[in-house]
């Protein structure tokens, strides 16, 4: 309870700092001006024999306002200027029904609006509308900066919204991330400062879900689902619209968090499983006033759980406020924070012993390996302690009907403290090394990004444009504790000690915090810092224009000046490493919709790139790498957004690598390759009421095209498995005795995973798998039960980075939410 206890008393100050930015901001904003006189519309919407009319949509024409009737049939628009209006009511195969209403200052205007349709008509339809592709969101605003349908981008990306979350019981971005093709985990999140959270393969490069709402969101924790409205997976390098910095070749991954609404409503979910998994979640909104323009939500979580294996455990509690702020018609604020502390063991990760070859380690394939799969080789108590604080800052104001501007602002600090200990697998296999440093310390980073959005046409042809600057800047400051360790005449830092990978281990709960101490206290340290401060400065423009209504062209280019501060010597009081470099980076794309909103083929031609440091034996200063993609596809969005889907093909080329001179070893030279292309097949769809489902296949063909002998024309470890594929079906009763009831089962695939590959060491592999999961739910309008079962064959599975990690056996899972 002292973790959880005091992990509240400091989120609970930083909550009181936020609140006083909230306040200046209320009071710095007139609310009402000469412009800004409002009213309100209220109605109700009834069928021809008087019932009253729920889930109907209603729209104000002329505006953005649309809403749906609640089961009274009950509308309510807010702060409508002063003014003439048309409210239009729509229900799915039936004529709309428009009525004129007139606002006035600070007055209510009641509409009474009866729809050509019986109660007995309109409860059909909404069984039949019940119909609707909840999976999958077709329309992003981060994607390319501004709103655009998936059908007109020319990138490929992947939405996974909410729903498909609860559906699967999924609880962090590490589950939601197996609905994708083309991207697996390789790594679990350790909270390490410096090491940005879970690591992922995406079209064969690494990546994080370092973006938050299209900025800055980096942190080092796994990632709670708490305060997750909808996960973004953008395809190919993006470098045009969001940097070099936090996005890498094979794409990026943003999130897009739960904003404030304007009733109270909300959630509270416990789920407890198998291996003491116990998690309380809660979701709650609420209006500060009665004139709705102040809006509050908290999204919360706390969850604690041990593990398949003997030792091994964690705890972590998040908090997301978040507050919206309507000062007049055109101008509002967004003020969110995400505060999280976690305490707990790491994933163990078996790494092997450097210069070792596969044929000393005596095995070729992670199901030959002697490690005992539920054996931790830790105690307990080697537990990291990490802290996760960010603020974000949105203001949105609109200039006139066909532009408008966005301020963001980004803050993030990742702190840690506490040993995180790793292994080496040994020669001859039956031994390993146990091995441990603590990497305490903090990094932060901050973002501003200001852009200028406008919809508008030069002659008949349409433009969406987007045009922006940002700043970010990143620094880290981490200590590293070490010590040199000497066992059985082997001296290295960090070696604890080296014990028998299986049977009967006499010394095998030594690896415990007191003897780590001891080892501190008694060895010769070892100093190693990461001291670093890197700013970069970049500005960039986008433009989709419509040649015709169905052939779109895109362009965009950026300029990024990097600032590389260098790297600091504490102990020297030196500094190594500064540099300063400049890059260009362009995109192109065309579209064009074969049938209207259905159906579309794409190309697009993306850029990324790499700053780097250093000459050539010439002299010659290095240029950024470069990553250039060529793709093409055919998108559909079918049935009325009932079936969506993207087939592409994409190449990816990176050149100007910089690797070691064959012809002089001293030096450097920048004439290396790498490809990686392959194949994407993307689908989401609710063909029937009541069934939807989500699936997905992949295959990637990556190599070194120019590198050294050791590794030419072999594929990188890092691109993890070379085939995945996902699935996910849901089915829920829609009506009838069993409405409510429902059930999932999907799983995932991927095949073998080559984590050491050269000449030299020679090839070791982690098997294919193939998982299954399986869920059974009921939900009515006030609560929601399920159980959910993970891995059901209890299949022995790994990932790795350049490593072998074991990952979760069979786990059981039940779950019950009071929604209100």
């Amino acid at each position: 309870m002292d973790f959880l206890t005091n992990s509240c008393r400091r989120i609970g100050a930083l909550l009181m700092l936020m609140l006083t930015f909230v306040q200046l901001a209320q009071a710095s904003t007139p609310i009402n001006s000469e412009n800004d006189k409002v009213g309100t519309i209220t109605g109700k919407v009834t069928t021809t024999d008087g019932t009253a009319a729920p889930h109907v949509n209603v729209q104000l024409l002329g505006t953005e306002k649309v809403t749906q009737t609640g089961e009274d049939g009950k509308f309510t628009f807010r702060r409508v200027p002063v003014g003439n209006y048309t409210v239009r009511v729509t229900l799915l195969g039936f004529a709309p029904v428009e009525k004129a209403v007139q606002v006035e200052d600070g007055k209510t205007q009641q509409l009474s609006i009866e729809l050509e349709v019986s109660s007995k008509q309109l409860k059909e339809v909404i069984i039949s509308s019940g119909t609707q592709n909840k999976f999958t969101k077709n329309q992003s605003s981060d994607v390319g900066k501004m709103p655009l349908k998936n059908l007109e981008n020319a990138q490929v990306y992947t939405t996974l919204t909410k729903e498909l979350l609860t559906s699967q019981l999924s609880v962090n971005v590490d589950d939601a991330i197996k609905n994708v093709p083309g991207i697996t985990k390789m790594w679990d999140a350790i909270a390490r400062p410096g090491s940005g959270g879970s690591i992922y393969t995406m079209r064969g490069f690494v990546t994080q879900p370092n973006m938050r709402n299209g900025i800055a969101g980096y942190t080092t924790n796994r990632l709670d689902a708490t305060n997750l409205e909808r996960l973004e997976v953008i395809k190919g390098p993006s470098a045009t619209l969001f940097g070099n910095s936090l996005t890498s070749y094979g794409g990026l991954i943003n999130r897009v968090t739960k904003k404030p609404y304007d009733h109270v409503g909300g959630e509270v979910a416990y789920t407890g499983g198998t291996y003491g998994y116990n998690r309380l979640a809660l979701d709650f909104n609420t209006p500060l006033d009665s004139a709705k323009t102040t809006l509050f939500r908290l999204n919360g979580s706390y969850q604690q759980n041990r593990t398949w294996q003997d030792f091994g455990n964690s705890q972590a509690l998040n908090l997301a406020p978040s507050i919206s702020y309507k000062a007049n018609e055109r101008l509002s604020f967004l003020f969110e924070a995400e505060f999280t502390r976690s305490k707990g063991t790491i994933m163990p990760s078996f790494f092997f012993y450097p210069g070792m070859t596969m044929a000393q380690l005596g095995a070729t394939n992670a199901k030959d390996l002697k490690v005992d799969y539920k054996r931790a080789y830790f105690a307990d108590d080697l537990q990291q302690k990490g802290e996760n604080n960010g603020f974000f800052t949105q203001a949105n104001y609109k200039m006139s009907s066909n532009w408008s501007t966005q301020t963001n602002l980004s803050y993030t600090s990742n702190t840690a403290s506490g040993p995180t200990p790793y292994f080496y697998l040994l020669p001859g296999g039956n031994s390993i090394a146990r091995m441990v440093w603590e990497p305490n310390g903090t990094d932060k980073t901050f973002e501003i990004q200001q852009n200028f959005n406008g919809d508008f046409h030069i002659g008949q042809f349409r433009n969406r444009f987007v045009g922006g600057v940002d700043f970010y800047a990143y620094d880290a400051n981490i200590p590293y504790r070490r010590f040199q360790g000497n066992f059985g005449g082997l001296s290295s830092a960090d070696l604890f000690d080296m014990i028998a990978a299986d049977g009967k281990i006499p010394t095998y709960q030594n690896f415990n915090k007191a003897k780590v101490d001891s080892a501190y206290a008694s060895s010769k340290p070892v100093a190693y810092n990461t001291i670093n401060r890197r700013y970069t400065y970049s500005a960039y423009i986008s433009d989709v224009f419509n040649i015709t209504d169905n052939l779109l062209i895109q362009a965009g280019v950026r300029i990024d000046h990097f600032d590389n501060r260098g790297n600091r010597d504490v102990v020297n009081d030196t500094i190594t490493g500064k540099y300063n470099q400049t890059a260009l980076s362009p995109k192109f794309g065309i579209v064009y919709e074969v049938l209207k909103d259905r159906v579309s083929v794409f190309g697009n031609y993306q850029n990324g790139f790499t700053n780097k440091n250093g000459q050539d034996e010439n002299g010659k200063s290095f240029k950024p790498e470069q990553a250039n993609q060529w793709e093409g596809g055919v998108k559909v969005d079918v049935l009325g957004g009932r079936i969506s889907g993207t087939v592409s093909y994409y190449d990816i080329t990176v050149t100007d690598v910089v690797r070691a001179n064959p012809s002089n070893p001293l030096f450097s030279i920048q004439d290396g390759q790498q490809r990686s292309k392959g194949i994407e097949v993307a689908v989401t769809a609710n063909p029937l009421p009541g069934l939807n489902f989500i699936a997905g296949y992949s295959y990637n063909d990556s190599k070194f095209v120019r590198t050294d002998a050791n590794t030419e024309g072999f594929r990188p470890t890092t691109s993890g498995p070379a085939n995945l594929a996902n699935l996910w079906l849901n089915y829920n009763f829609t009506s009838g005795a069993v409405k409510g009831l429902g059930f999932g089962i999907g799983g995932n695939y991927a095949s073998d995973n080559k984590v050491v590959n050269n000449k030299a060491a020679g090839t070791f592999m982690l098997p294919s798998y193939t998982l299954v999961d399986a869920s059974i739910n009921y939900e009515t309008s006030k609560i929601r039960l399920a159980v959910k079962c993970n891995n059901i064959g209890n299949q022995k599975y790994w990932t790795g980075y350049s490593t072998a990690n074991p990952q979760m056996l069979r786990q059981l899972l039940g779950s019950i939410a009071f929604k209100f």
